[in-house]
């Protein structure tokens, strides 16, 4: 094989990354412009209903906006939480839901895509508060 193929393939590489990369910031480009509209009009105040209505069955739980979060966590331990949030570093830039909570000397964690970046619009309050159900049975069996 000679060096100028070597060479003319290493640049095509070169040249598919640059615009896969371009791609993949535009994406998450519009996937964060999404995002910070449906954090604030539908996520936190889903959050709130959710905190609200288990307050009102005994289950106290208080919802904090890290960064671009929005978190629930119980009243007794900051460890155990339910965060929502956007994950760019995936190929498809979606909504993540992670749940961590503790079980003796051990965490356990799960996370999920609610819903991966061009559905990021479309989604509503009740996909939102479905999830947070979902999520919330291992917290409150206790």
């Amino acid at each position: 094989m000679e060096v100028s193929d070597v060479r003319r393939r290493i640049r095509a590489a070169i040249e598919s990354a640059r615009l896969r990369a371009a791609k993949r910031r535009s994406r998450s480009d519009e996937a964060s412009r999404a995002y910070d509209v449906f954090l604030e009009a539908v996520a936190v105040p889903a959050f709130h209903t959710v905190v609200s209505a288990l307050t009102g069955e005994g289950h106290r739980f208080k919802v904090i906006t890290p960064g671009r979060a929005v978190r629930m966590s119980p009243e007794r331990s900051s460890e155990d939480f339910i965060e929502l949030a956007l994950d760019t570093d995936r190929e498809a830039p979606g909504v993540v839901i992670l749940s961590s909570r503790g079980r003796g000397r051990r965490a356990v964690t799960t996370e999920r895509v609610l819903c991966p970046g061009p559905e990021i619009a479309a989604l509503t309050d009740e996909h939102v508060v479905s999830a947070l159900l979902e999520e919330l049975l291992p917290f409150i069996e206790r």
